[in-house]
């Protein structure tokens, strides 16, 4: 389940401005150890997945189903000053275009395991000295089913 929706995510963002992301990857503290990390190019959208509380379910097949939250981390290079009259301001404000993209691209996203993907709120992350971070907070419902492990009985049927 969470490959599939990590791979559901990663599929809809990838394409987006003509390919204008450069990188996208698990998150896992990335921007707080930039300098101890692998390079990575940016912009960059690193995906984490956030706690989910599961509640059984009952109908044809026995599951689960459960709510949690996928936070996409959207960084860029700190662009300079976005101030009027700033040579950098177009460009530094652009990057806050980035997760308009993402949101657009994400609407009606949904798989077998998951469904009702929404935006829920939406963080700034100024505290990285050349990096911005945009911190996208999604909503999803999540399923997970039970499937019956075939018998040794039915594996043989045909023989």
């Amino acid at each position: 389940m969470i490959k599939e929706i990590y791979d559901a995510l990663a599929e809809a963002i990838r394409p987006l401005g003509g390919g204008i992301i450069r990188h996208i990857d698990l998150w896992n503290q990335n921007v707080e150890f930039i300098d101890e990390d692998e390079a990575w190019d940016r912009p960059a959208v690193f995906i984490e997945f956030g706690e989910i509380i599961w509640d059984p379910f009952k109908g044809p097949v026995e599951g689960l189903t459960g709510r949690g939250e996928i936070l996409l981390h959207v960084v860029t290079d700190w662009k300079g000053s976005a101030a009027d009259g700033s040579m950098s301001r177009e460009e530094t404000l652009g990057d806050y275009d980035l997760p308009v993209l993402i949101h657009g691209a994400l609407q009606g996203l949904k798989g077998a395991g998951f469904r009702n993907l929404y935006l829920s709120r939406t963080m700034i992350n100024h505290n990285h000295q050349e990096l911005l971070e945009n911190i996208e907070v999604y909503r999803v419902t999540y399923e997970r089913t039970y499937v019956e492990p075939e018998t040794e009985e039915e594996t043989h049927e045909d023989d």
